[in-house]
């Protein structure tokens, strides 16, 4: 078992669809050096970022944001969509605008971070690395 001070952690940005989260925990694992992917899941968190709105949701998502990044040191943030999204049924290409738009906003929140990542989840439960 390791201990905390050198455990590596990340922040996952994802939809609640319980279709993604394994995908993108098991990409996360396999892609980057990170031990425990710490999860923030909502309805849609794309659209939620993209749009500022509503504040609620803004606060709660930058509040845990904040206790991942201060408490587990987690320099990497991941913003993930994908396909056949309850919360924000758009197609793809609007969801990877909303990703980018996602990351703009993330990035101007000046969090201590080496990367922010986006990631879409496709109908077969594939993860692919957006590129910015």
């Amino acid at each position: 078992m390791k201990y905390l001070d050198i455990d590596k952690f990340a922040t996952v940005i994802n939809c609640m669809d319980g279709r993604t989260q394994l995908p993108v925990l098991e990409w996360i694992i396999e892609n980057y050096d990170i031990d425990y992917p710490d999860m923030i899941t909502e309805a849609g968190p794309i659209k939620i970022l993209a749009e500022n709105k509503p504040k609620a949701l803004i606060d709660a998502i930058k509040y845990r944001m904040e206790i991942s990044i201060n408490k587990h040191h987690s320099r990497h943030i991941f913003v993930v969509g994908h396909y056949d999204c309850a919360g924000n049924p758009e197609k793809k290409a609007v969801q990877i605008k909303q990703i980018k738009k996602a990351i703009k906003r993330i990035k101007k929140w000046n969090y201590d971070l080496d990367d922010i990542v986006g990631l879409w989840v496709d109908k077969n439960w594939k993860v692919k690395k957006i590129k910015l």
